[in-house]
């Protein structure tokens, strides 16, 4: 398998008046033409690693590793506008509300133009024409209308499709997508992950997937990476994360309600102080 992207032993780190505090501690995996999901509860550090990948992490955060390669490029020896050329042409990422993503004072069609010219050298004209047609990859009919709308006049579902063109507009070979269907409602994220693993599959795009919901990653990954306090616990294939064998995982799954096992009280998680005090498992396939 062609390896897109390699993080080895990945920390990002923020100063408390107690001291640092690791947000990421050790994080090793690769990731290749695959769908890579990373899950787990709030504060586990998974949108942390995301960010940490595209250097997002700005000061007093700080942001360690053996490397984060991007084929042959450690990103970690890039200059800040070095980095500018790779987020968005060759790493793109979809955070969790599009409300929050898009400008409220600027039109979508200049948004995703803008998106698209930043990274190439193409005319107004053209780069119009560009986006139209990637808003109609997304499944948006009426794209000219879109194209003159403000965010504010958008659904979340369409919110969230525009951020999703305008991300994969300059082509890039990874997309990191924050929890991109959390605030949609069910029958509107399962359009959303089809348009997503449509365009990846046909790109041959690795997509690293950012989630607490295991039963969705399950569903749409080929592979899991779990996450707690930091820490890689357990890695899987997604097909069999209902089989996995750590004890936080496992309670994970317990917790959550099913249609095949109904039962009066879901179990209530408990934690081991010894899980965050075990080195970090390697996340390469």
């Amino acid at each position: 398998m062609d390896t897109l992207l390699d993080v080895e032993n990945l920390w990002v780190k923020f100063p408390t008046r107690q001291g640092l505090f690791d947000a990421v501690r050790g994080v090793s995996f690769s990731l290749g033409r695959e769908r890579l999901g990373i899950v787990g509860e709030s504060g586990s550090g998974k949108s942390m690693t995301g960010r940490a990948i595209l250097r997002l992490i700005r000061p007093p955060g700080i942001v360690e590793a053996d490397h984060i390669k991007l084929g042959d490029d450690n990103l970690l020896a890039k200059s800040e506008k070095e980095m500018r050329a790779v987020r968005g042409q060759r790493i793109s990422m979809v955070m969790q509300d599009p409300k929050f993503s898009l400008n409220p004072v600027m039109t979508i069609g200049d948004q995703i133009i803008e998106a698209y010219r930043l990274h190439s050298a193409a005319s107004k004209s053209k780069a119009h024409a560009k986006s139209l047609e990637m808003l109609r990859a997304v499944s948006i009919r009426d794209a000219e209308r879109v194209m003159r709308a403000y965010p504010h006049e958008m659904s979340g579902g369409m919110g969230q499709r525009i951020m999703i063109a305008m991300m994969l507009i300059p082509n890039p070979e990874i997309l990191i997508a924050d929890e991109p269907t959390s605030a949609l409602d069910v029958s509107v994220q399962r359009q959303v992950l089809d348009i997503m693993d449509r365009l990846v599959k046909e790109r041959g795009m690795g997509l690293i997937f950012i989630s607490h919901d295991l039963n969705l990653v399950a569903d749409f990954c080929d592979r899991v990476l779990i996450m707690y306090a930091g820490r890689v616990v357990e890695v899987c294939e997604a097909d069999k994360l209902h089989e996995a064998t750590h004890p936080y995982t496992q309670g994970l799954l317990n917790s959550l309600p099913r249609l095949d096992m109904p039962t009066d009280r879901l179990e209530v998680l408990e934690r081991d102080p010894a899980w965050s005090e075990v080195p970090s498992v390697s996340g390469r396939a």
